[in-house]
């Protein structure tokens, strides 16, 4: 089994400075132009069965794109949304900042922002969603999985059995794909944050 992780394209909040996480900001013009950019590649060289979202709009928007390229089917799983940012959602990062300082030593991991969710519960949510699609979507040969940032960097480390507190974070860019495979005991990464779709394109712009 094969896992494709895919991060969305570049949506509005990149632009406007702002907290994402849950704010629902649409995919930018670019962000459109990326996605599609990344359905062509997949659609050429890793074509998945199936493909899993979030539901946020940035996330959904990108799979559609992919859906459309591909032509399998698309479902949606609550569980590889962002992580829940509370509080602040869509505030800027200066006016956060200021309404909902950090602790001096950072947030302990076990205590959620205001209205959101802890760091714990981000991580065992997103160990609930892998395992799950490992075991409800087994049957497919490959599986496109499009969501967020800090979800698929908690997604990589379920993959490699890490553990809760560590100072890993894997980065993914927009519409960078991740290329995993479980395969008996054993895990493969095929590669990381794959970004030559968009690079490829620019060349030719």
């Amino acid at each position: 089994m094969e896992l494709l992780i895919i991060r969305h394209g570049e949506s509005e909040a990149d632009l406007l400075g702002v907290h994402e996480g849950r704010a629902d900001f649409p995919l930018t013009e670019l962000g459109e132009k990326q996605a599609k950019r990344m359905a062509a590649y997949i659609e050429q060289h890793y074509p998945p069965n199936i493909i899993l979202s979030s539901p946020l709009i940035r996330a959904n928007r990108t799979a559609k794109i992919l859906e459309e390229s591909i032509g399998c089917e698309l479902i949606i799983e609550q569980d590889l949304m962002e992580f829940n940012n509370g509080v602040l959602a869509g505030l800027s990062r200066e006016e956060a900042a200021i309404k909902y300082p950090l602790p001096k030593d950072g947030r302990p991991a076990h205590i959620p922002i205001q209205d959101g969710e802890s760091d714990l519960e981000f991580r065992f949510r997103t160990d609930n969603i892998f395992h799950k699609v490992f075991f409800d979507y087994q049957e497919y040969e490959r599986v496109a999985i499009v969501s967020h940032g800090g979800t698929i960097s908690n997604l990589l480390k379920a993959f490699l059995k890490q553990p809760m507190n560590n100072e890993f974070i894997f980065a993914t860019g927009d519409t960078g794909i991740h290329l995993l495979e479980i395969k008996g005991n054993h895990r493969i990464i095929r590669f990381l944050n794959k970004q030559e779709h968009l690079h490829k394109e620019e060349d030719k712009d």
